[in-house]
């Protein structure tokens, strides 16, 4: 189910849409949203939002995430870059590589990798465009 958002006759600003991938679901590619995301299906790939992702209880990701914020309460085997604040859930299960703002872990997540974090708007932290991740490293 997907939330739209739109421009009202005052030109007030948008709302930000709100996005779902369903139990069942599975994705294999990229992702770019400007709202929240929530994932209970499966994803392969890579996500890029500006607001919140949510993974959860049956969601699964196996890729690269970046976001402002995010729950995960699923699976997850990526390397995430969230901006402000990352949350491992209670039955959160997250193998990989973290650069985040601030971190929290519930008791009972299960945590296994690295985990960098950065001060939001440092010139240290920012995340790569999609076009930049693409193109092959120049050689010297």
């Amino acid at each position: 189910m997907f939330k739209s958002a739109f421009m009202s006759k005052n030109r007030e600003p948008e709302m930000p849409t709100i996005n779902i991938l369903g139990p069942g679901a599975v994705v294999k590619g990229e992702i770019q949203v400007n709202g929240d995301f929530r994932i209970d299906g499966t994803l392969n790939g890579t996500i890029q939002c500006k607001g919140k992702i949510v993974v959860g209880p049956t969601g699964k990701i196996d890729g690269e995430i970046q976001c402002q914020n995010a729950d995960f309460s699923g699976e997850v085997t990526a390397t995430v870059k969230v901006s402000e604040l990352l949350t491992l859930k209670e039955t959160a299960r997250f193998s990989g590589d973290i650069t985040t703002g601030k971190l929290a872990i519930e008791p009972g997540a299960k945590f296994s990798g690295t985990c960098s974090m950065e001060q939001p708007g440092s010139k240290e932290f920012k995340f790569p465009s999609v076009s930049d991740e693409s193109r092959p490293p120049e050689k010297s």
